[in-house]
């Protein structure tokens, strides 16, 4: 037990050091950066079909423990892409209200899943029912913890397409919330278990999810498939997932 305390607390005393000591450099959240990160080209100049995943650190102390993430796609030959973020003020639901890849209040996003061509093509219209019979998506939905919040809205998503076999990072807390209200059966991707105790607290046992220990949003575990740690407030550490 105290190893297992120790594993799970270590890592975000880690990350709050970061925070505290070095500072993350955003300053206020009302007037930080959310321009453009670079990570994607004009939409006009990539006529193939485009799917991204975005993480980026949360807003002020909760940077120490999580990561927004969103989704952007672009059909082919669309001269625009589209993104989706699920949050807190409004309707959940945002549809294109910061840009594609742009910094989160001031982060750098990083890609977490990235798919082009034909096979995005195919994949787009699945994504977007998902989106469109989000079932939380009305005034008062949105929980940061344990969830629904971003991370649970992008994991429902992917998990449309589990041809993908995408797993959001272990610092994206909500992404095991049950938002199909089962607590208990198969991963999306078909390779594994999970049990979950309402988000709480749950474990995955997977190929594809790895090995994942939910303990009231702090995410330990590890991935064979693509061999990384995964350790809570600090992320992945390893071979990238989207690789």
């Amino acid at each position: 037990m105290l190893i297992f305390l120790f594993l799970v607390f270590a890592p975000i005393a880690a990350s709050a050091a970061r925070y505290f000591w070095l500072g993350d450099g955003r300053g206020n959240w009302q007037t930080a950066d959310r321009s453009s990160a670079g990570l994607l080209p004009s939409a006009a100049a990539r006529p193939e079909a485009v799917i991204r995943v975005f993480a980026a650190r949360t807003v002020c102390w909760r940077s120490i423990f999580a990561v927004h993430t969103w989704i952007v796609v672009k059909k082919k030959d669309a001269t625009s892409y589209t993104r989706y973020d699920y949050t807190a003020w409004g309707e959940p639901i945002r549809t294109n209200g910061f840009a594609p890849d742009g910094r989160w209040f001031g982060a750098a996003p990083e890609t977490i899943v990235a798919v082009d061509g034909e096979r995005a093509e195919a994949l787009i219209p699945k994504i977007r029912y998902v989106i469109e019979k989000y079932k939380f998506r009305s005034y008062g939905d949105y929980s940061a913890w344990p969830g629904p919040n971003s991370n649970t809205f992008v994991r429902a998503a992917l998990d449309s397409v589990p041809e993908l076999r995408a797993v959001l990072p272990p610092t994206a807390i909500g992404k095991d919330f049950p938002y199909d209200g089962r607590w208990i059966g198969i991963t999306p991707s078909g390779t594994g278990i999970f049990a979950t105790l309402a988000g709480y607290v749950g474990l995955t046992i997977g190929w594809v999810e790895g090995v994942e220990l939910n303990f009231f949003g702090a995410v330990l575990g590890f991935d064979l498939r693509r061999p990384a740690l995964k350790l809570p407030g600090l992320g992945r550490f390893g071979v990238a997932a989207h690789l």
